[in-house]
């Protein structure tokens, strides 16, 4: 079994069963909840349904809910595997649909191969629905399906493997004649592909100004053309009054080729038959129709698009979908017009014309992003996306006559998307984008650890880490094929082998610790110790990230790092902090892990090293620093400090935006802060990072916040050594520590 189908499988099964479940969204604790969720409450929401049917928003969660709807038959690229192989697929997308714009899904698996049986099924379950993505349906029977139910229900009704690759495509196709300057109404484009996707695209492309005669398609018997006999009315909607010709004669002076097919049909030399500044959208997966670097070899004027994430201008689905269900369901509207997928296409192609966040620039690891060759389309990961494409959306569904309900307050709109989203609720997906973008030399120190070992495999096979395992190497090969790990060419070291070694490393250690009580004896011991021997190879410059502590207690871990790797110049302290990641976005905790009772002087060095830490990470810091009190509203020795370290950080370090003493709760709620202490220096911001006065407080606030919330806890980040060392919990799982492995890969690479 290979490594990505064990992951993958595991990944499905681990835990619970599959991927989506069903959350209460109300209270449930007490008999008078659950008489009010069911009997006798229940009654009276559906009276009020009753008698006003539109009520059915106001009291159900139908106006958030989609329905990700498949029978089976043409499951991603495998072919009509059924309806329960589908249903992999169908979480899938569920779970797209609540990250990327907070849409709440039932999959449905449909047991109808015919279209009457199918349109039928689905018409009797669709007002459960504020709308339906159709999903995994084989041409030419999607066609009719989507064309039945738009025309029989009246809520929104989209077919994702047509529409969703169609709009992404229609906004990089738009963008790509813009930079050569070239008008949509005069060029030639080539369709290669006659299935669903193809007949969509080439259709909007269509209605954005593409003349009918100009735009070829091709399947798999060539051009199809009015010549052709036996041809059914989609393909026969696209025949040209053209001689037959095959793909190589019909690219002679094309402006676009769009490949929506099968990978490696397109032979590099037929792009010289295309006219100046040739335009490839090469969609097939995993093998698009010609090889990327393959086509801007054989023309250095290609503007080149794939479905890959390792190629610039990647079409994914996931650019649109979300967000246009979620601009559609905000006004309610009645269905998906052809007005509403021109909308979100306009809006995709605007937003790569507009200054790209950092959040997003760092997440690829490039300084800079802009609208050119390689960015004509918005990248996946960038926050904007919802508050562009969902309100374009909508606005197209009021101006239509579509939608139930109008939005009057645009701006209000957005910022209510914002909200809803959590400004910054990418976090773990940027980390891991990030560490991908600035692979490292990571070693890890309990090297022998199936949890190590799985988690290093994962992120090895995705080019994050260059993995060094400590231990007992007959152990380590053991278990790899014990766990049927593919790790090929890794390092293995056991230092207790190592002698050469670590009497250089013992060396290493002497001289910096001692006139700090280790004798050179002392430290020849002491690199028997796998902490110690690994930051010793981080002081000789042979690693880049050092990972401890699953096994080991923290002190043990941290202290080899303090006598070797040593502390940022300037810096008297080291601190560790959290990120917890929620809906919110990240909540950085600090300090959590190393100073037990900070003097105030201490507080301003962790608020100054967790400023610049959280800045590090992308993140404009917004400073509470916390108490039992609220600006001196109680006496004691805790707020006293507090005050004195704000007041000292106010009057030499303004730039940073901090203010307390402040109880956690009115540090975090904004609107209540405001209200009861205008004049504090957080006036109008949300607070992202918080200061506990003493380790005892930041401890238990972080355990008891990610045990009882859907919170992750990312951590313990170490704060103030001078290159990348990090400990990880006692016990952490192999997805924990990948996080903390990313984030410590993006430390390393902030570094440097």
């Amino acid at each position: 079994m290979s490594s990505l189908r064990k992951e993958a499988l595991d990944y499905h099964a681990r835990g619970k069963s599959g991927k989506i479940e069903v959350v209460p969204t109300k209270p449930t604790q007490t008999q008078k909840d659950l008489s009010l969720a069911y009997s006798p409450g229940v009654a009276e929401p559906c009276l009020e349904i009753e008698k006003n049917p539109e009520d059915v928003y106001k009291y159900t969660s139908k106006g958030n809910l989609v329905g990700v709807i498949s029978n089976g038959t043409a499951v991603l690229g495998l072919g009509d595997l059924g309806p329960e192989a589908s249903k992999p697929v169908m979480e899938g997308k569920g779970v797209l649909f609540k990250v990327f714009a907070d849409i709440d899904v039932f999959d449905i698996e449909v047991n109808k191969k015919d279209i009457d049986g199918f349109v039928e099924a689905v018409k009797a379950i669709a007002p459960t629905f504020g709308g339906i993505n159709l999903e995994d349906i084989g041409a030419p029977e999607s066609f009719e399906i989507e064309k039945r139910l738009k025309a029989e229900t009246e809520i929104p009704i989209m077919h994702d493997d047509q529409h969703g690759t169609a709009i992404i495509t229609g906004a990089g196709l738009l963008n790509a004649l813009k930079l050569v300057n070239k008008n949509i109404s005069e060029v030639k484009i080539i369709v290669n592909g006659a299935g669903a996707s193809a007949m969509a695209s080439a259709k909007l492309f269509l209605s954005l100004g593409v003349k009918k005669e100009k735009l070829w398609m091709l399947d798999r018997s060539g051009l199809i053309t009015n010549k052709r006999k036996k041809l059914d009315s989609y393909k026969s909607f696209f025949a040209v009054n053209e001689n037959p010709q095959k793909l190589e004669e019909a690219l002679i002076d094309a402006d676009v080729f769009v490949g929506l097919s099968a990978g490696n049909v397109l032979q590099a030399e037929w792009l010289h038959n295309m006219s100046n500044n040739p335009i490839v959208f090469a969609l097939a997966n995993p093998e698009p129709e010609i090889d990327y670097h393959k086509a801007i070899k054989t023309r250095d004027d290609i503007i080149m698009a794939t479905g890959r994430s390792d190629h610039p201008n990647q079409v994914n689905n996931v650019l649109g979908f979300p967000f246009i269900f979620r601009g559609a369901l905000d006004v309610r509207a009645k269905g998906i017009n052809e007005s509403m997928k021109i909308a979100a296409v306009q809006a995709l192609a605007n937003l790569t014309h507009e200054p790209v966040p950092e959040i997003v620039t760092q997440a690829y690891g490039i300084n800079q992003l802009s609208f050119g060759r390689e960015y004509l389309i918005p990248k996946p990961i960038d926050p904007r996306l919802i508050t562009a494409v969902a309100p374009a959306v909508a606005k197209a569904a009021m101006d239509t006559g579509l939608a139930r309900i109008k939005i009057d307050d645009w701006d209000k709109y957005k910022t209510d998307l914002r909200k809803r989203m959590g400004l910054d609720n990418k976090f773990i997906q940027k980390i891991s984008t990030i560490a991908k973008k600035h692979p490292k030399r990571v070693v890890f120190c309990e090297g022998d650890h199936p949890s190590i070992l799985q988690a290093a495999a994962e992120m090895m096979a995705q080019g994050s880490v260059e993995p060094i395992f400590l231990g007992k190497k007959q152990r380590i090969e053991n278990l790899l094929e014990e766990l049927k790990l593919e790790m090929p060419y890794v390092l293995i070291i056991d230092p207790l082998k190592e002698i050469e070694k670590r009497t250089k490393y013992a060396e290493i250690l002497y001289q910096k610790r001692k006139r700090k009580g280790i004798t050179l004896a002392d430290a020849i011991k002491l690199m028997r110790h796998r902490n110690y021997y690994a930051n010793a190879m981080m002081a000789n410059e042979e690693v880049d990230v050092v990972i401890s502590g699953l096994t080991k207690n923290y002190a043990s871990a941290v202290s080899p790092a303090l006598q070797l790797t040593g502390l940022e110049e300037g810096l008297e302290k080291v601190a560790g902090m959290y990120a917890m990641v929620s809906k919110r976005g990240p909540l950085f905790f600090a300090d959590t892990t190393i100073n037990i009772d900070p003097s105030w002087q201490d507080l301003v060095s962790i608020a100054l090293l967790t400023h610049k830490t959280v800045k590090r990470l992308g993140y404009q810091p917004v400073i509470a620093i916390l108490s039992y009190t609220n600006f001196g509203s109680a006496k004691g020795e805790t707020p006293s400090k507090v005050q004195k370290a704000v007041s000292y950080l106010h009057k030499n370090h303004p730039e940073i935006i901090v203010d307390g003493d402040l109880q956690a709760n009115i540090a975090l709620d904004q609107d209540l802060r405001d209200e009861i202490f205008p004049f504090n220096k957080l006036n109008g911001k949300d607070v992202n990072t918080l200061i506990f006065p003493n380790l005892s407080a930041g401890n238990v606030a972080y355990k008891l916040v990610s045990s009882t919330g859907p919170t992750e806890a990312l951590g313990p980040i170490l704060m103030g050594f001078k290159k990348s060392v990090h400990v990880l919990q006692i016990g952490s799982s192999v997805r924990e520590i990948i996080n903390m492995v990313n984030l410590a890969i993006v430390d390393a690479h902030n570094k440097e």
